[in-house]
């Protein structure tokens, strides 16, 4: 009887373990497959995104565009390239917790031809080193809630920090996990606030790119998402 219930026990265990092998390595292929979804050389889903972000953009191309976090520069050269007349800035904290670097993002502005309109610098989102409307334009995407450098969890003091320095009449547009309450609390209140601020147009959608996020990869891509645009 002792050694039934030792091989019961001994059975139990390695189906346990294997269960759990199973679900690891499911979970595993799923993240892989939504960083190759959102890649820009496997399923494009960035690019998409930074689509949409542009399409919302009121801004004819003249004058200086900032890109906050820029990462491996992708956006601020769709930018370049889709206004050529901009001079593009791209600032990154590039903190090694993603594997980019300013000197990856002005080798890939050189391949891409445009590295004479578009400039590269380290900058802190939570406090950027630039003055009070200093910018035409200025778009983020899915940055905002990576920022560790403001105290409490509200990512509230990011999305006014990049407001301070578009200028009056310029125009802004962001796309981040706005539609999580952790992070912005009620966005409609939040979207009120903006206005009472002073901002001429302050526009919101949530659940930004469900309608081209697959739907194997909307749990992870597309929760939360949301787009923050207007003109100040």
């Amino acid at each position: 009887m002792i050694l039934n219930a030792l091989l019961w026990h001994d059975a139990a265990a390695a189906l346990l373990l294997g269960a759990f092998s199973a679900l690891s390595l499911a979970a595993a292929a799923y993240m892989q497959y939504c960083r190759k979804t959102i890649d820009l050389r496997g399923g494009g889903l960035s690019g998409k995104f930074y689509d949409e972000l542009l399409d919302h953009l009121a801004w004819q191309g003249q004058g200086r565009l900032l890109d906050i976090g820029c990462g491996s520069g992708a956006l601020s050269i769709r930018c370049a390239r889709r206004f050529p007349a901009a001079q593009v800035i791209g600032v990154d904290y590039w903190s090694g917790v993603w594997d980019y670097s300013q000197k990856q993002c002005e080798e890939n502005a050189r391949l891409e031809g445009c590295d004479g309109r578009v400039a590269f610098r380290h900058g802190d989102a939570a406090r950027l080193e630039f003055a009070d409307e200093s910018f035409d334009a200025v778009v983020s995407c899915f940055v905002f809630h990576e920022v560790k450098t403001i105290s409490g969890r509200s990512k509230r003091p990011v999305v006014e920090e990049a407001l301070r320095v578009v200028k009056k009449g310029g125009s802004f547009a962001f796309v981040d996990l706005f539609d999580r309450s952790a992070l912005y609390g009620d966005m409609e209140e939040f979207v009120r606030r903006l206005k009472d601020s002073g901002l001429r147009e302050v526009n919101y959608i949530p659940r930004a790119g469900a309608a081209f996020v697959p739907a194997l990869a909307r749990p992870v891509m597309a929760s939360g998402v949301g787009l923050l645009y207007g003109v100040k």
